[in-house]
C-alpha cells in the first residue's frame, strides 16, 4: 500500500464508543472486531485507530458526516478492504469506498 494511500484514511480517525458500537450493531449487519483481536494492531498502522468492522464483503468502519439539523450525530460507513478468497481469511485493501448505509449514533 501506497503511504499516501495510508495517510488518506488515517485523515479521518473515528474510535466509537461501546454504546455507538452496539448503536451501529443494531443497524448494520457486521461484527465489531475486539481491540484485543491480533490483527487489531496492524489495521490501527494502515488505517489509522478506528472501530472496525468486518460483514461478508470486507473490512468497514464509520465515518461521521455532518450533524443533521436536529443536532443528531450519523455516520456513514465505509469500506476499506474487500475479501480476496471464498473463505474470507485474507482482506485486499483498496481506496476507501463510501457505502449507502447511514448509522445514527447520537440523537439530539
Amino acid at each position: 500500500m501506497s503511504a499516501a494511500l495510508a495517510s488518506e484514511r488515517k485523515e479521518f480517525l473515528m474510535k466509537l464508543s461501546s454504546q455507538a458500537v452496539q448503536q451501529t450493531l443494531a443497524q448494520f449487519d457486521a461484527e465489531a472486531l475486539p481491540e484485543t483481536h491480533p490483527a487489531v494492531p496492524q489495521l490501527i498502522q494502515l488505517f489509522g485507530n478506528h472501530t472496525y468492522f468486518v460483514d461478508g464483503s470486507g473490512l468497514l468502519i464509520v465515518e461521521p458526516v455532518q450533524p443533521t439539523d436536529a443536532g443528531s450525530q450519523q455516520g456513514v460507513v465505509v469500506k476499506l478492504a474487500s475479501w480476496s478468497d471464498e473463505g474470507r481469511t485474507n482482506l485486499a485493501p483498496h481506496a476507501p469506498e463510501p457505502t449507502n448505509v447511514i448509522i445514527e449514533l447520537k440523537a439530539a
